[in-house]
């Protein structure tokens, strides 16, 4: 029998690389700019209608919407995540962002998948607009997910100052949440 052993370093540097590479498979890296984007935001948003018509009132309450229609993430131990989206206000992009995500432990596999930021306060707004990179945690309360459910803006709901909707999943890895996760300004 073959004694394979393998080194931290050398299994940290293959993780990153192939994290690296599915990261930047098909999620607006590589100079498609600006139109790419938004004509992502806009069929994320029309899935997300039709998915789970209840966000439309969500969406109609918040101060402002951060869509972002497509993050790839990968892990095996060490893992990452990598998408690109805008951060709409009254329906119109004001901004670009991109996420970045990092995590390590038990992990294997990889996914796709959307998710869209409700603002539903304008301190909320304000606080991740001003920011340099904004980190999600916390303060994050997640109203639908891919199991079927459906947001709905409620009382307790609107009072909560950031709601997040992670939908339309595809891959093999457990799990999407979004602690942890980076959000910085770009220009595509």
């Amino acid at each position: 029998m073959t004694d394979f052993r393998i080194s931290r370093r050398a299994f940290a540097v293959g993780a990153m690389a192939s994290t690296g590479v599915l990261a930047a498979c098909g999620n607006g890296v590589g100079g498609r700019g600006a139109a790419t984007i938004d004509a992502r935001v806009s069929a994320t948003l029309d899935e997300m209608y039709r998915t789970y018509p209840n966000t439309r009132d969500l969406a109609q309450k918040a101060n402002g919407m951060l869509v972002m229609p497509l993050i790839t993430e990968a892990g095996f131990g060490l893992g990452g995540a990598y998408g690109r989206g805008a951060l709409l206000v009254n329906n119109v992009t004001v901004d670009y962002y991109s996420v970045v995500k990092g995590s390590g432990g038990l992990q294997i596999g990889a996914q796709q998948f959307a998710h869209v930021l409700f603002f539903m306060t304008q301190d909320a707004l304000t606080d991740f607009r001003r920011s340099p990179g904004w980190a999600a945690g916390a303060d994050l309360e997640y109203v639908i997910s891919d199991q079927g459910d459906s947001a709905a803006a409620d009382t307790t709901t609107v009072l909560s100052p950031v709601l997040a909707a992670v939908f339309a999943r595809a891959g093999l890895r457990i799990g999407a949440t979004l602690e942890g996760t980076k959000y910085t300004r770009i220009i595509p």
